[in-house]
């Protein structure tokens, strides 16, 4: 088991996890974010958001100078410390944001596939889609390496659209509301390791890592890490991960932030 006195790193899914899915609120979570503020223990956001999106969010949360993982590990921001580094402050894992759009809005002119993208409408719309203010909305539509959708098609033409993307390169990734679209050198997984190793050559131990996430779209993150916590969530699919041994999966009863509470209390409250 882990505790506070490993070099530990914790990685985070939002909407659904640190988050609650419906008011974005992470007042369950603020015990944990003191120990480990307290602890220096790094929380790095793990999440489909854009990397603007994440700045914001970091910021109210009072993880601001940590490293993030933005657009389902397209994008990751480095820590502030690290400014010597060849990648800082960000680095951008493969096809940029408009390289994608050209190339799905072409599937959807030859294959006639029926999506709508956060490309497709304004911020009004983003705003109803997502619950958020205007003002988080517009960061919302900030991509730098991915697409964010909602599919409008059959599970067939899901499923051919998915074979085309691969085709050229591309994951088509579900999340807990929408699909991402990234570049296959992307992802969180590999995101996770990288940064895993960045901090290992950087403090010369070797960390001991601890991830919570809810969907589908977390799985990579969940399978990348000693521990996992897989907080109960609202898709239908669940998580589905190549190690769920009970010895490093956690299950929790709760949801959201109470269930990121709860999964944290049983690899470390004691």
């Amino acid at each position: 088991m882990p505790s506070l006195q490993d070099p530990l790193l914790i990685y985070s899914d939002l909407d659904g996890t640190l988050l609650d899915i419906h008011t974005y609120s992470w007042d369950p979570a603020l015990g944990w974010l003191e120990i480990f503020k307290n602890n220096q223990i790094p929380v790095i956001l793990c999440s489909s958001k854009t990397a603007a999106e994440m700045l914001a969010i970091q910021s109210d949360l009072g993880l601001d100078g940590l490293p993030f993982i933005a657009e389902n590990g397209a994008v990751i921001q480095l820590d502030a410390r690290w400014n010597d580094h060849p990648h800082a402050p960000r680095l951008i894992n493969g096809s940029p944001h408009d390289d994608i759009v050209k190339i799905i809005n072409q599937l959807r002119h030859d294959e006639g596939y029926k999506f709508t993208s956060f490309d497709d409408v304004d911020v009004r719309v983003i705003g109803e889609w997502t619950g958020l203010t205007r003002e988080r909305a517009t960061l919302a539509r900030l991509h730098e390496a991915s697409v964010t959708l909602i599919w409008r098609d059959s599970d067939e033409q899901m499923a051919a659209f998915a074979r085309a993307l691969e085709t050229l390169g591309l994951h088509f990734v579900q999340g807990a509301r929408f699909w991402h679209i990234l570049d296959a050198r992307g992802g969180k997984d590999q995101a996770i390791n990288w940064l895993t190793e960045q901090y290992r050559q950087r403090e010369g131990k070797v960390p001991v890592t601890l991830g919570l996430g809810d969907g589908p779209n977390d799985a990579p993150l969940l399978d990348s890490v000693d521990y996992a916590v897989v907080v109960k969530g609202i898709n239908r699919l669940g998580v589905q991960l190549h190690n769920d041994t009970p010895e490093r999966v956690y299950h929790t009863q709760q949801e959201g932030p109470e269930g990121w509470r709860e999964g944290l209390d049983h690899y470390l409250a004691s």
